[in-house]
């Protein structure tokens, strides 16, 4: 019986990104296995954000190589990472408040109508997009009341559960989240924390960048820490200290290992 570890769902190797002088991704490596949360922690200007921004498609790193499922693959632009299966959970949300859940979850991927009324009219099936998010919702057991409801009459929380459900409808490999409890409520923020599991639980691996430690510690099955432009180590939550991963990150406690 094999012991092997698991191959990464997504790799990057190398990875370097120059902004004139400034290098914000200096040999940058990372893996993101089945099935995990994965969080990405690091100090202000640790190259967190960019190596997310070269994961999800936003930005081209100057150097190195990002693999999907064992395959090099190239991204020019956001759309490129999702139709490779990748979706991201931004900050903002990226919601269009006066429009309702469900166009909200189909947002540029609307579904027309079969035969005449779809293709020559470009009517929308407006019917089987309300089912679908239904679907999706109840898939996640995010309460809400109704699809047709617009997303401005929404809590926080909620209206972070339509931006996870969506990227969980359409993520065929990925779903990455970036702050999604920031500026939300104790309560909020355990709905959120839940959802993310529940996301993880269908067979989605996470990678989730956080500043808020404790959440960190409470739902992520391993710890990417990045440094100076690069990883330093990936930790165990379970077998580190809170305050040791601090120290790690902030270059106060230097580490050998680099693998949880």
């Amino acid at each position: 019986m094999s012991n092997a570890a698991p191959a990464p769902v997504l790799q990057a190797r190398g990875l370097i990104k120059r902004y004139g002088h400034v290098t914000a991704l200096d040999g940058a490596d990372f893996d993101l296995l089945p099935g995990e949360i994965l969080a990405v922690i690091g100090d202000n200007g640790a190259g967190k954000s960019t190596l997310i921004k070269a994961l999800s498609g936003a930005l081209i790193p100057d150097e190195g190589e990002i693999r999907l499922d064992g395959k090099v693959v190239r991204f020019h632009s956001p759309i490129d990472a999702r139709r490779q299966g990748i979706e991201t959970v931004y900050q903002d949300l990226a919601v269009a408040p006066a429009m309702t859940i469900a166009e909200n979850l189909f947002l540029g991927r609307e579904v027309r109508r079969s035969g005449f009324l779809g293709s020559v009219l470009r009517c929308l099936d407006k019917k089987r997009m309300a089912t679908e998010a239904t679907a999706h919702m109840k898939d996640l057991q995010i309460g809400i009341r109704s699809m047709k409801q617009a997303v401005e009459t929404l809590s926080g929380g909620q209206r972070q559960g339509v931006a996870v459900a969506r990227s969980a409808a359409f993520a065929r490999h990925v779903v990455i989240m970036d702050e999604p409890t920031a500026a939300l409520g104790v309560k909020e923020s355990n709905m959120v924390l839940e959802l993310i599991r529940r996301v993880r639980d269908r067979g989605l691996p996470v990678i989730l960048i956080s500043h808020n430690m404790p959440h960190v510690f409470e739902v992520s099955d391993r710890i990417h820490i990045q440094r100076l432009g690069r990883r330093v180590a990936v930790v165990n939550p379970r077998e580190i200290k809170m305050s040791d991963a601090v120290a790690i990150m902030t270059g106060a406690m230097q580490v050998e290992a680099q693998a949880a």
